[in-house]
């Protein structure tokens, strides 16, 4: 019960002092908010990163075959990128050796893309981002459909022209129309519309909903790309370990087929969300950091001025402690008292500043494209160094209060 006592007379002097307590409290608020809000920030950009930007680009679980990086997120020197230029590119000959090699339950699809122009008999003509892909590209994307249908097994075989549209495309070419089976022309050959994919959302500001999915065989295929080659071979495997393997086995098949010797670096990229995000990881670590070190300022000065204010009070009270030494408080009731004293002061800053800094992130994620996502790590830290800086900073002046002699605190006039 002593402790709760304390407790209270800690909350009960917070309440009677309204201003002073302001004052104490101001320094670990900020430090605690700003090591909320900064952490919040980079944690949000994380998770969009990984679930926005890489997700949307590279399925989760996937990884993709590719003759360079097609995310670059970092600074990549001149001789590298003259390096990837030099690269041999994917071609139609390395699709079936790739599938041949990989586990019976892997799904795999090959993926063409680039920006041509799309016109309809209902708006301008407009650049939109073509995709030719095979039958599987779908379910490897887990990208569902808002209305229509998919191409069949024999449309892909075929070259069927036939097209799925983003929500985007659906809007500027058939405004206020039901755009399923009416004629969407890319790169002015004629293509049906049969589906209308589901909402992508945006990267960045950036809409994601702007492209249009095709058979790999079908007319616009050549328009994409020189005769064979293709962008990427995309892999899904059943889990992790499944997905190491195929990895393994392709990057053995295509050293193989490109004739490379174990000293040689591979010329060619097997691209996953992790190897995407490598760069930022480390970017994203330096930033946490950063973000837990600059608040500590705040948070020493904040020490400082609860070790002040702590001190004035045992001047204050000092005929208080006398009259409970003298009815026999030991020194420790007295050390313990004034440490929960300024332990209490400095949690209820770092709580005023774990709520001031969450409004601070959600703000700021609210009037810019910066996303925020409250880390539980960073309130337990906050929650951990705000007990911390009240020990700290109380330990000398509750050591100060019971060490007085309680003859003279008697003297001391109230």
């Amino acid at each position: 019960m002593r402790l709760f006592e304390a407790v209270r007379l800690a909350l009960t002097q917070i309440r009677v002092q309204k201003l002073k307590s302001f004052f104490t409290l101001i320094g670990v608020t900020i430090g605690v908010m700003f090591l909320i809000a900064v952490v919040s920030i980079v944690e949000g950009m994380g998770r969009y990163m990984e679930e926005d930007l890489v997700g949307k680009i590279i399925a989760k679980g996937s990884f993709e075959v590719r003759h360079r990086p097609n995310i670059n997120i970092g600074d990549v020197d001149e001789a590298e990128w003259r390096s990837w230029r030099n690269r041999p590119r994917i071609t139609e000959d390395d699709i079936a050796p790739v599938s041949e090699v990989l586990a019976p339950t892997t799904q795999w699809a090959v993926l063409g893309y680039d920006q041509l122009s799309a016109e309809s008999r209902y708006a301008r003509p407009r650049r939109v981002e073509v995709n030719c892909v095979s039958e599987q590209w779908f379910a490897i994307k887990n990208m569902g459909l808002q209305s229509g249908r998919l191409p069949t097994s024999l449309e892909y075989e075929l070259g069927t022209p036939v097209v799925v549209i983003g929500e985007d495309v659906k809007t500027h070419y058939f405004p206020g129309l039901d755009p399923l089976g009416r004629e969407l022309r890319i790169g002015g050959l004629p293509y049906q519309v049969v589906g209308v994919a589901e909402k992508q959302g945006s990267i960045f500001g950036i809409s994601a909903d702007k492209f249009v999915v095709v058979p790999y065989q079908s007319p616009a295929n050549r328009l994409v790309n020189r005769f064979k080659v293709i962008d990427a071979i995309i892999v899904k495997s059943e889990n992790e370990t499944a997905m190491k393997a195929d990895m393994e086995e392709v990057r053995e098949l295509m050293r193989a087929r490109h004739k490379l010797r174990p000293a040689q670096r591979d010329d060619f990229t097997l691209e996953t969300s992790g190897s995407a995000l490598a760069f930022w990881k480390k970017i994203q670590g330096y930033m946490v950091l950063a973000g837990i070190a600059l608040p500590a300022i705040g948070l020493l000065v904040g020490s400082i001025v609860i070790m002040n204010i702590m001190l004035v009070a045992v001047a204050e009270r000092t005929h208080e402690i006398g009259i409970r030494k003298a009815l026999g408080a030991r020194r420790s009731d007295i050390l313990r008292q004034f440490l929960v004293e300024s332990t209490t002061l400095s949690l209820v800053g770092a709580c005023l500043g774990i709520l001031s800094g969450v409004g601070l992130a959600k703000g700021v994620e609210a009037v810019s494209p910066l996303p925020a996502a409250v880390a539980l790590w960073s309130v337990i830290v906050a929650v951990v160094v705000g007990m911390g800086v009240g020990i700290i900073a109380g330990v000398y002046p509750a050591s100060r209060a019971s060490r007085l002699d309680p003859v003279v605190a008697l003297r001391k006039e109230t």
